[in-house]
């Protein structure tokens, strides 16, 4: 690899000393480096990835990789993350060891991990994709809400309950997990539904064929009340469904490309980021 695209988290690197350390790295060893611009809100500005990029350096912890995922679009891309945070499941390398990571993508071509993507449509057309997880949430009161889940058409079951969480693999160690949902591996293509605070006994999640059409519904609440949830992509975008709306949850023709340089499995890199022994 010979040209770098560094994506920071302005939060973490108030004053770019990492970013410039590590561009200084990266030029010092005769490559090219490329620092993203970005907006007064700390997004990419849409257009400016470079098209001669073959990496992108993300430097902040898991939910700056995730955002720099959803700015880029249908950009592929293959991404790095450098952590600057704390769990760090998605990002790869941490920072004291950037200069060994970059060293061996000097040298050779490293695997890239594919990671499917959820997209959301609503009702009114409107679509966003989600690396992590689409969640439905009650707003206001703290009162339960009900929901009803479609598979492929088909009514699977009525939940009532907080919300519901709709996963990717790779979102499986986030909210789902908390929720009491299954872990499951990364790379793997199928669809976790994870109810929250369900008020059921016997209420499990479901897991879904990556292949399926998942849409859930806002009920009508007691006595006739019209409900508001929330919806959200990645914990980042979100917006109101009200009763009778509904969202169409499938798996996304875009991945999410990330750089692999630990042979660790995956099972490993959890128990240490879990604190186990």
């Amino acid at each position: 690899m010979d040209c770098f695209y560094i994506i920071t988290n302005l939060l973490k690197d108030k004053d770019f000393a990492i970013t410039n350390e590590i561009r200084d790295y990266i030029e010092g060893r005769g490559k090219k480096c490329i620092i993203s611009q970005k907006d007064e809100d700390g997004h990419i500005i849409p257009g400016t990835v470079p098209a001669e990029a073959d990496c992108a350096l993300v430097l902040g912890g898991d939910g700056t990789l995730i955002r720099a995922v959803r700015d880029m679009g249908k950009c592929s891309l293959p991404l790095l993350g450098i952590n600057l945070g704390t769990l760090g499941y998605l990002t790869e390398v941490e920072l004291k060891d950037f200069r060994k990571a970059l060293d061996r993508l000097f040298e050779s071509t490293p695997d890239i991990e594919e990671r499917m993507m959820l997209e959301g449509v609503t009702d009114d057309g409107k679509r966003d994709l989600a690396v992590n997880d689409i969640v439905l949430a009650r707003e206001g009161k703290i009162r339960i809400v009900q929901f009803n889940l479609y598979v492929n058409g088909t009514l699977l079951n009525t939940y009532l309950a907080d919300g519901v969480i709709v996963s990717t693999p790779t979102g499986s160690t986030g909210y789902n997990l908390s929720a009491g949902g299954p872990v499951v591996e990364p790379t793997a293509s199928m669809i976790v539904m994870t109810p929250i605070c369900s008020h059921a006994l016997n209420t499990s999640s479901v897991v879904f064929s990556a292949e399926d059409t998942i849409e859930i519904e806002v009920c009508e609440g007691r006595y006739g009340r019209q409900e508001k949830v929330s919806l959200c992509f990645d914990g980042a975008e979100q917006r109101t469904l009200v009763t009778g709306e509904r969202v169409c949850i499938r798996r996304a023709p875009e991945t999410t490309r990330l750089v692999k340089l630990s042979r660790e499995s995956f099972m490993k890199t959890m128990r240490k980021k879990m604190k186990g022994s």
